[in-house]
């Protein structure tokens, strides 16, 4: 096992904090009060008091660092100084209808070397309250779930995958793009399946319990910390197009090195 770092640690420990919250939430979820941000999106007490947790705890380990917050938005930090990307609760519909699938995203990502914009994200962290997981990995030390090594699937064949997206629904979505993809990665492949809460299906792919993942439409905390997991379990991350960035949310497709091109390939026909 690799030793664990300081950062890891900050980062576990105030998933854990804020996941232990969410757990006495969700035994009481029928109880909580619920709004709505948007047509297609909810928010509770449980979201803010989970939110204001991780908050607090990585200010605390980590002053100066700037946020990205699902709730919150974006915290300026100290210049030159990296920044936490945080959801801290994704899977808010699983959790509100007493689905016990849903998890904690934090991630740290670093400034570019020129002062121009974002880079690499270095750190990420997934966990799951009710299973009590943690996913987590480092730029260049490997992806972990607690002490065991991740590699994604070494399935080569789109006849064996089991593939894993998140569908459009209410206010949120393109249907008709979608469909496509669906239409096209459907009849090629073992089985799809859409859980709801996107950090969770990349930390299967890098785990090898899903060979691969697409979505359109998410936001930097829901993918952040997964992306790196999937990068550092052996597989490529890219958008739609087949092109690499830090971060994919937009755009996501994640696989092992060979399904990844034959998913592109059915994906591209898809959208032409």
């Amino acid at each position: 096992m690799a030793a664990i770092s300081g950062l890891i640690r900050v980062m576990e420990r105030a998933a854990r904090k804020a996941g232990g919250r969410l757990r006495r939430d969700f035994g009481e979820v029928e109880h909580l009060q619920v709004s709505r941000k948007g047509p297609a999106d909810f928010v509770s007490k449980a979201d803010i008091r989970a939110e204001r947790t991780l908050y607090d705890e990585l200010l605390a380990a980590r002053p100066g660092w700037g946020f990205v917050m699902e709730e919150a938005g974006v915290i300026e930090g100290d210049p030159g100084m990296p920044r936490w990307i945080v959801d801290p609760l994704d899977g808010t519909s699983n959790f509100l209808h007493g689905i016990p699938h849903f998890a904690i995203s934090i991630a740290a990502q670093e400034p570019r070397a020129d002062g121009k914009g974002w880079g690499d994200v270095v750190a990420g962290v997934v966990y799951q309250p009710i299973t009590d997981q943690t996913f987590w990995a480092e730029k260049s030390r490997g992806a972990w779930l607690q002490d065991a090594r991740l590699r994604v699937s070494a399935r080569s064949r789109l006849g064996d995958a089991l593939v894993a997206t998140g569908m459009p629904f209410f206010g949120h979505g393109d249907f008709a793009e979608w469909s496509r993809i669906f239409g096209a990665i459907g009849p090629e492949v073992a089985g799809i399946r859409r859980f709801g809460a996107a950090s969770l299906d990349l930390a299967y792919v890098a785990q090898g319990r899903f060979d691969g993942f697409w979505e359109s439409g998410l936001s930097e905390w829901d993918t952040a910390a997964g992306c790196l997991l999937v990068r550092e379990a052996g597989g490529f991350v890219s958008d739609f197009r087949g092109r690499s960035e830090p971060i994919h949310a937009a755009q996501i497709l994640a696989a092992n090195d060979g399904l990844h091109s034959k998913l592109h390939k059915l994906l591209a026909g898809a959208l032409r």
